[in-house]
Parts: C-alpha cells; sequence; structure tokens
C-alpha cells in the first residue's frame, strides 16, 4: 500500500526542506524505517502546523486557525510503500521505532471526473457566456487580468485552446509544476481532460494566466494514465504556496481548480482510522489546503460524478461520495447544471464527509466547448462545471484581490448569491444554488461603497 509518513526531524532538517535553492531526498528525513520502501523520485514536503486561535483542537478545521512554518514547527512527508501484509503492524510499530513518525496516511488514487453516458450536450460555450454575463463582469473590469489560474488536471494544451477560444491565450510556464517523471513542457501536453477544463475556466476569465499542473499524469504501478496519487497533489500545493506567498500581500489572488477526486475506499484506511483520507481533517492535505485558505488562495473541487441517477462506474463509496478535499470546510465544492439549469444526473449529491453542507453550489456542464475529445462531445460532468465557476472566481479577483476579499468572505458571497433551486435554502442536490453571476455582481458593488 502507497502510504504518506509524517515525520517531525530536528529542525534544522526541516528548514532544509523548506528551504527551494536546497535539495533533500527522502533518505535525508527519513532513513532506516523498517519496513517501508521509500519512494526517492518524490521530493520531501513541508507541513504546516494548525495553530487555533482560541486554543481549541488543532485538527479541527471549522475554526479560525493560523499555519506556522517555523523550523520548530512544521512537520515532513515522504513517500513510501508498505506491504499490504503488513500495513497495520508496521503503522502500529513506527511510531515506537521512530518517536519523529507523527502520522502515517493514506495515499489514495486521485482521478479525473469524467461524465457518464453519451448525452449530446446541451447548449454551447457561448451560452455559458452569457448566462454568466460575461460582458457584465468585463464592464465592471472582472476580465481575470493579473489572475493566476492553476490547473491541477492532466496538462494543458495551449495551442489547442487558443484556436478554440480564438483569442490568445497566457499561460505562465515559469510558475507552473510537473510531478517527477513526467515528460512534457507547460502549455505542450496532449489534448485531453486537462485542456478542457483550461478552456472552461478562460470563459469568465478571458484575461486570466493559465499555471499548468499536470498532478493527474504521474504514474504508479498498475495505473492508467489519467490517474495519480494524493501525494503529487500535496507536492503541488506545496509548489502553489510558494507561488502564492512570491505575490505582493496587498494584490494577491490564485484560483486553484480541481476536477479530480478519490472514488473509492478500497485505496484508502477505514473511516476512523488515524491515517484515513476520506473523511479525515488531520490528513496532510486537508489541513494544507487550510494553509494555503488562510494565506489567500481560493481552491475549487468538482463535487464528482457520482450522482444516484448515473453513477460513475469508479463510484465505490456506499454513500456521501462527495469525499476529502472535495468535501473541504475551506474549499468550494462545485456540482453540474445544465445551460437549462437542471441538474445533471451524475453530480454528486450531499451531504458531504468533511463538511455536510457540500456541494456549495452549482455550475454549468455538458455544453459543447473545447472539443477535447472530439467535436460533437461535451465539456461535461463536475470536471467542466468546477473550471466554469473558478473562472468566474478569477474574474472577481481581477479587482479583489484577497487582502480586500478574503477566500472565505468570496465563498460566502458566492452562496448567498447563488440562485436558491429549493424552498430550504440549501439542499443535497444543488448547494445553495446555481452560481449567479448578475447577484454577486451587485453585492460586490454595494461592498465596494460600503468601504469607499
Amino acid at each position: 500500500m502507497r502510504v504518506l509518513l509524517q515525520l517531525r526531524p530536528s529542525p534544522d532538517v526541516v528548514a532544509a526542506v523548506a528551504d527551494p535553492a536546497v535539495t533533500t531526498a527522502a533518505a535525508d528525513v527519513a532513513d532506516t524505517l523498517p519496513g517501508v520502501v521509500l519512494d526517492p523520485s518524490f521530493a520531501p514536503v513541508v507541513v504546516p502546523r494548525p495553530v487555533p486561535g482560541g486554543g481549541g483542537d488543532p485538527l479541527s478545521l471549522h475554526q479560525p486557525l493560523t499555519f506556522s512554518m517555523a523550523a520548530g514547527d512544521a512537520s515532513v512527508l515522504v513517500r513510501g510503500e508498505i506491504s499490504d501484509d503488513e500495513i497495520s503492524t508496521r503503522v502500529s510499530l513506527l511510531p515506537a521505532f521512530r518517536p519523529d513518525v507523527v502520522g502515517v496516511f493514506a495515499d489514495p488514487v486521485i482521478g479525473p471526473n469524467l461524465t457518464c453516458g453519451g448525452d449530446p450536450p446541451v447548449g454551447d460555450w457561448h451560452d455559458v457566456e452569457r448566462l454568466l454575463r460575461v460582458a457584465e463582469l468585463a464592464e465592471e473590469g472582472l476580465d481575470g487580468s493579473g489572475v493566476a489560474v492553476a490547473v491541477l488536471d492532466t496538462g494543458i494544451n495551449a495551442r489547442h485552446v487558443t484556436r478554440r477560444l480564438d483569442r490568445e491565450v497566457s499561460l505562465d510556464a515559469g510558475r507552473s509544476w510537473s510531478p517527477a517523471g513526467v515528460n512534457g513542457g507547460p502549455g505542450e501536453f496532449t489534448v485531453d481532460h486537462g485542456t478542457m477544463c483550461a478552456f472552461d475556466a478562460l470563459i469568465a476569465a478571458p484575461r486570466a494566466s493559465l499555471i499548468d499542473v499536470p498532478v493527474l499524469l504521474s504514474r504508479r504501478p498498475g495505473g492508467s494514465a489519467l490517474d495519480g496519487l494524493l501525494s503529487d497533489a500535496i507536492a503541488a500545493f506545496a509548489h502553489l504556496r510558494t507561488v502564492l506567498e512570491g505575490q505582493p500581500a496587498g494584490s494577491r489572488s490564485l484560483v486553484i481548480s480541481n476536477s479530480w477526486g478519490s472514488f473509492s475506499p478500497l485505496w484508502d484506511f477505514p473511516v476512523g482510522h488515524p491515517g484515513n483520507y476520506s473523511d479525515n481533517p488531520a490528513h496532510p492535505f486537508n489541513l494544507i489546503i487550510s494553509s494555503l485558505d488562510r494565506a489567500g488562495a481560493d481552491v475549487l473541487f468538482a463535487a464528482g460524478n457520482c450522482g444516484r441517477e448515473c453513477r460513475d462506474g469508479r463510484c465505490a463509496y456506499p454513500d456521501r461520495p462527495i469525499a476529502g478535499a472535495n468535501s473541504h470546510p475551506d474549499a468550494l465544492s462545485v456540482g453540474g447544471v445544465d445551460v437549462r439549469g437542471d441538474r445533471v444526473g451524475y453530480s454528486s449529491q450531499g451531504p458531504g464527509r468533511l463538511t455536510a453542507r457540500k456541494p456549495d453550489l452549482c455550475c454549468y456542464t455538458h455544453f459543447a466547448g473545447s472539443g477535447a475529445f472530439g467535436d460533437g462531445e461535451p465539456d461535461s460532468g463536475t470536471s467542466a462545471a468546477c473550471p466554469v465557476a473558478a473562472g468566474v472566481v478569477a474574474a472577481v479577483r481581477t479587482l479583489w484581490p484577497s487582502s480586500r476579499l478574503s477566500p472565505a468572505q468570496l465563498r460566502t458571497l458566492l452562496r448567498r448569491t447563488a440562485d436558491d433551486r429549493s424552498d430550504v435554502g440549501f439542499d443535497d442536490d444543488y448547494g445553495y444554488g446555481v452560481l449567479d453571476t448578475r447577484g454577486l455582481i451587485a453585492s460586490l458593488r454595494r461592498r465596494a461603497r460600503r468601504v469607499a
């Protein structure tokens, strides 16, 4: 079983791992771990320490938290493998053998949220453009200029996106990142799922700059070409933290679009096990998401394609399929509707596992757009809905950086202004409703007058 090992080595080692100018290897952090085969291709990653503002439980995500990267506070993750028939014994014995081992966590397989079924597109991307009122956003000066959108997926083919949109696309190769062993330069990957996501993000934010992060192209023994490991996403988020911290505090903005998830509990520790991912706020990836949120990043996740009417064939959770980071309280979980406003049958329904009220809202999908899968094939799944919503967030960030409107405040505005599709405010099908750009613009105008 692939695992993530969390260690608390000496402050000198933590400082070396945190320093981008220093190259450290897994063996520098975790040598002589009995029964563990370390993965030398995975560079150690620093995990910040959560610090509750009121002295509460540091592992609860439902409270104000700050995060310390100080060498005496932070921990370090390495990746390894433990034999399946020894996993229970080794996990219990490792902390006794090495006191600096503070956790052994699941590193589940992750994959893209593809759609099921063969229904034709409903409308096209110009319908989405109209429904998102992109012209009105532009009149407000909200077009994504100067805003970075990181697409964590299968890689982007920028030439294809440029051709389909019929306009130039900005791709930031210098701030893009690939897992070890992934071949190809930023913006030069095969046209596939990630290209679709990039196209869809630029519908509402045509001037945004794309950051290409092909986490789903990382390989694992026996895996397909379209899945990776959660550890690769952890390393990607660690890179994006440096990107965010390199921006001026007063104009900081970074939108992170994630159209992927973990579909099966078979690659995870059981619920209740300290190494579990799906339901565990203490999993390092879930903590890292909170730290990025506090630092000013907007994190969006697709809700998934495990809706009752049309489940993706990979869905193996018996219930509550919005799991792990896709249900994170500090991430915007996005379900899917077509351009008529009807929920698509594959869009996962709540309640979520880390947070019950998921998805947060729904956005548009199943329309003709990128042509990533061939002409006549829709941009579909909550995979498309998530970057469409990410584009709206990036458009807002043009004039509303995180110093002016925090990620938590923006999520609240999106939920409050959503077009409610139920009688109770929130429901498990639509969340708080369908993203409503006109209501969002009006709310931003009122907010601007209050702070003027």
